[in-house]
């Protein structure tokens, strides 16, 4: 008789690399600033943070979430169906559309929720959900949701390639209901989706287009996202944003039109069958809107400290892809000396994320960087020399690499 519990007896390889001291995953910071981080004992230069703007300390939104909490207490209890939307949740479901550039949005309780009540909502019975490869898993798991539910069906296309999306849409029934669905920053690449031209292909095919924003919100187009980076906002019909990162909070939300928000607002079982956000969570939201609409040195600020560490991590040689946003990652393509070089870089004064299989594909292992308005030169500087220390002793990089600038011929 098989006992259901028989794999997890046989699941080992997270114990043998916490014998090894090379876990590098659940470890607690004792202490955070933003920008830098207490970790078992030292201090270290934080690369490896989704809070752009560095906004989780600002005094305005510290204030607004500590007021929201001395009046209306921890939680609402309750789903947004029932007793649980206050006059913040409105609030903010019509900032977040005004924000985007949309008629219409609705809060979930968290980025993952969101895609996985629009999509399971939106794509039904003989509809296509069309995923990039690279598309975040909540997007995956949102089609999968879909497929359960209402026997809809899935598809993908190569990272980034139109050619390839045309094609994936071309063998599809004319009369099929069609969704595409893209990251606007691709959370691990850092490369940007080539938006003018999917939405170019997706107008040939009747097909509708979804963006993923979670990590463009407070990064691309002003702090507005993707499609109002590419003056698109009226050409993509859903967008998608989250509040962990840039916004300093916890929480989701989907942006469209009118009639298909009302329509997802009824339909969509993870925000029926959750608890709504707790109004400290939303009055910070609304906080950080504030801020980046009237305070555009903090985006301007984040884009110089990504295009700095850009700079120093191609003169000392090491291997970032195609990223063109703040998130910068440093390919090790070895899942060993990936987690190797993480722990070194601790050792070094610098938190990275290492990410391995099945994180990524197999030989795509890489250390996530990602950059913060809030950071100074100085962090900076910290970083790019533990990084070029670690780099030049596991030859990541070459053994003369130097920060120096190349000097001219």
């Amino acid at each position: 008789m098989k006992d259901i519990f028989d794999k997890t007896r046989t699941f080992t390889r997270a114990r043998e690399a916490m014998e090894m001291g090379l876990y590098p995953f659940f470890q607690p910071l004792q202490d955070s600033d933003a920008t830098t981080a207490t970790f078992k004992g030292k201090e270290v230069v934080m690369i490896g943070s989704n809070n752009y703007l560095g906004l989780t300390t600002h005094p305005k939104v510290k204030q607004a979430a500590m007021e929201a909490i001395e009046r209306f207490g921890t939680s609402c209890t309750g789903s947004r169906f029932l007793n649980g939307t206050l006059a913040f949740h409105l609030e903010l479901d019509n900032r977040l559309a005004k924000f985007v550039g949309k008629e219409a949005a609705i809060v979930f309780s968290t980025g993952y929720q969101t895609n996985l009540g629009t999509i399971s909502a939106i794509v039904g019975r003989n509809d296509f959900a069309i995923l990039d490869k690279d598309d975040h898993a909540s997007i995956v798991d949102g089609c999968f949701m879909a497929r359960g539910m209402n026997q809809a069906e899935m598809r993908r296309f190569s990272h980034n390639d139109p050619d390839s999306l045309e094609y994936a849409l071309a063998k599809l029934p004319e009369d099929a209901g069609k969704l595409v669905i893209v990251d606007g920053v691709y959370s691990m690449g850092g490369d940007i989706a080539p938006l003018p031209e999917l939405v170019e292909i997706c107008k040939r095919h009747g097909a509708r287009i979804m963006v993923d924003d979670a990590h463009s919100i407070g990064v691309l187009g002003q702090g507005h996202g993707t499609a109002w980076q590419f003056g698109l906002t009226d050409e993509v019909d859903l967008i998608m944003g989250t509040f962990s990162k840039s916004l300093a909070s916890i929480g989701g939300f989907i942006a469209g039109d009118e009639q298909t928000i009302h329509y997802i607002q009824h339909f969509a079982r993870p925000f029926a069958f959750s608890a709504s956000l707790p109004a400290s969570n939303a009055a910070a939201v609304l906080a950080a809107l504030d801020i980046i609409e009237n305070e555009p040195e903090h985006v301007q600020r984040l884009w110089e400290n990504a295009e700095y560490m850009r700079a120093g991590l191609k003169r000392l040689g090491f291997d970032t892809g195609t990223s063109n946003t703040p998130v910068i990652p440093i390919y090790v393509r070895d899942d060993y000396r990936t987690v190797l070089a993480w722990h070194a870089l601790i050792e070094e004064g610098v938190y990275t994320n290492p990410v391995v299989s099945p994180g990524v594909p197999p030989n795509s292992s890489l250390l996530r960087t990602s950059y913060m308005a809030t950071h100074r030169t100085e962090h900076l500087d910290r970083a790019l020399k533990g990084l070029a220390t670690v780099g030049r002793n596991l030859d990541l990089i070459p053994a003369d690499a130097s920060l120096e600038p190349q000097a001219s011929s």
